[in-house]
């Protein structure tokens, strides 16, 4: 008997299918790929912190205080730190609060130095030059006193420690020369004894005038001691100590940086763009140091240090640019951190560590052998309770895994998607979700049967009873994984992507693949034989009549 007219031939959905395997497989070998990628590089999907290794970082919030901070703060210090990485292109960073006062980022990969510096505050400030000094110490010593973390910092205290040399630095005016005055400059040697704590309390006038007080001290000051723009500071490049007049550009007058390198020198730079005030702010600032041809330095101050101090030689009305002796990583980061503002936190890094790829390895070899394992009961169990069926299992089941393998390997290069051990728990639990499917297939199958109609004409009406109910269930674990996805952070987030990837590509197989070889199988002779199809006991035990039906032309 033919076909009839309006029944769709099941070779038709199978051409589909592999139109979709020919275009996943182009992506795969020529989307986004290097020309000399060999075939292994190709075929390698990107794999997650807990599987390849990477870098972890925690970053604590410290207040002045003592208490946690807000969790408006904190949460807003982590999308700033998120917006940081992702802006490092940095594929599947996490980035997550942790407690109160924490923020935990995790970046997959190789060891990444940039990561553990991207809780800095990154406070601009522009500042005019007043006077500069040597940041060494007369003895030529640059080591500074180890901070004692916990134990609060008061200039009472400080005063104490220093006794007679406190006096002493209240009358300078200026640094005193060790070679004019070398007793004058003696008696002010108990500061080199002071922790970067102890330094930042000291007015700014004592930072800068007593020779003791270096650079090494000096660059490490809690971060945001010398932030209140309406006062004088005291910052340090490498080694040259600047008196500098308060701040007249802030970090919140820039609207935009951008990392690149100069034309004339080829270095790596900074360049700045300004808001409408932040513009009219900067050009007035640079008026002022030019001063009649002056060319008076001005230092861009980044928390507690002096990135650069170039000099004026006229009055800028356009934008600014930063230079340092950057790295590209270096200018990428700083232009990322102003690009997205200052932390309204201050951060303590309390922990960086990388973690070994070898471990990730082993729970990598875990996991597949678990799928593996899962995918393999599957299959025998299929075989053993419906012969010949199981093999269109078999043949789903494999199927499947080649096209979430594809699109596993396509999102890492499209989107940065990574697989981790959360999303192959995903994929292990999509297992069940498909094995479902089938049950629901097979055993509507058999009822045909049991109700005296032919293995052949039972394939069609088991599937037009089947589909709504297999539709239903994919969908409903879809939407379960979407809610998931939308609710949780972290690890949770890739078990969500991986079980509603997985259950939409089944669902797929299902239509193009699974009921189409049913339909051709349903016309072979291996099919109709009981024995070998699976359906010998449901079809001894159908009754000898069948129902009534219309004869199909």
């Amino acid at each position: 008997m033919a076909p009839s007219r309006g029944r769709p031939h099941p070779g038709r959905p199978l051409f589909v299918l592999g139109l979709i395997f020919l275009a996943l497989a182009s992506l795969v070998f020529f989307a986004g790929v290097n020309g000399d990628s060999s075939v292994r590089q190709r075929l390698a999907p990107k794999l997650g912190l807990d599987l390849v290794g990477g870098t972890q970082v925690t970053l604590s919030a410290t207040t002045s205080n003592g208490k946690a901070p807000g969790a408006g703060q904190l949460e807003e210090a982590r999308r700033i730190i998120e917006n940081r990485v992702n802006g490092l292109g940095v594929s599947e960073a996490q980035v997550v609060t942790e407690g109160d006062r924490d923020v935990v980022v995790s970046v997959p990969g190789q060891s990444n130095d940039s990561i553990k510096q991207i809780g800095t505050p990154a406070q601009l400030r522009f500042r005019e030059v007043l006077n500069q000094t040597p940041g060494v110490a007369p003895d030529g010593s640059t080591t500074k006193p180890a901070a004692n973390p916990g134990t609060p910092v008061s200039l009472a205290a400080v005063q104490k420690k220093l006794g007679p040399a406190y006096q002493a630095a209240q009358a300078l005016t200026a640094p005193p020369d060790p070679t004019s005055d070398p007793s004058a400059s003696a008696a002010l040697a108990p500061f080199a004894s002071l922790s970067p704590a102890e330094v930042a309390v000291l007015p700014a006038s004592m930072q800068f005038n007593v020779p003791y007080i270096t650079c090494a001290q000096l660059n490490d000051r809690v971060a945001g001691s010398i932030q209140a723009p309406g006062s004088q500071a005291v910052a340090c490049d490498q080694s040259t100590k600047y008196m500098l007049d308060t701040a007249k550009v802030l970090g919140t007058d820039v609207s935009g940086a951008t990392a690149g390198t100069d034309p004339q020198t080829g270095a790596w730079v900074v360049d700045l763009s300004f808001t409408g005030s932040g513009q009219n702010k900067w050009t007035s600032l640079t008026e002022q140091a030019y001063g009649n041809g002056a060319m008076t330095q001005i230092a861009v101050v980044l928390d507690n240090q002096v990135v650069s101090a170039p000099s004026t030689n006229g009055v800028i009305t356009g934008d600014a640019q930063i230079s340092g002796s950057f790295t590209q990583s270096q200018a990428s980061l700083l232009a990322d951190q102003l690009k997205f503002g200052a932390l309204p936190l201050t951060f303590q890094q309390s922990q960086a560590q990388s973690i070994s790829p070898s471990i990730g390895s082993d729970q990598l070899r875990a996991g597949l052998i678990a799928a593996g394992l899962g995918m393999l009961l599957v299959v025998l169990y299929s075989f053993f309770y419906y012969r010949l069926l199981g093999t269109v299992i078999f043949l789903s089941l494999g199927l499947s895994a080649m096209l979430v393998y594809g699109f596993l390997v396509v999102l890492g290069r499209q989107i940065g998607f990574t697989l981790s051990l959360a999303g192959i728990a995903g994929f292990i639990v999509s297992l069940g979700v498909a094995a479902d499917s089938f049950v629901i297939y097979f055993e509507r199958l058999k009822d045909e049967i049991r109700e005296g109609r032919s293995p052949r004409s039972a394939v069609p009406r088991a599937w037009a009873r089947a589909r709504r109910t297999i539709v239903s269930a994919n969908v409903i674990t879809i939407l379960a994984a979407v809610v998931l996805y939308l609710v949780s952070v972290g690890t949770v987030k890739g078990f969500a992507f991986a079980l509603g990837l997985a259950t939409m590509l089944d669902l797929l197989v299902v239509f193009l693949f699974r009921h189409p070889v049913m339909t051709l199988f349903a016309g072979t002779k291996a099919f109709l034989s009981p024995r070998v199809s699976g359906l010998g006991r449901v079809a001894r035990r159908a009754p000898a009549s069948t129902p009534t039906r219309t004869k199909e032309v």
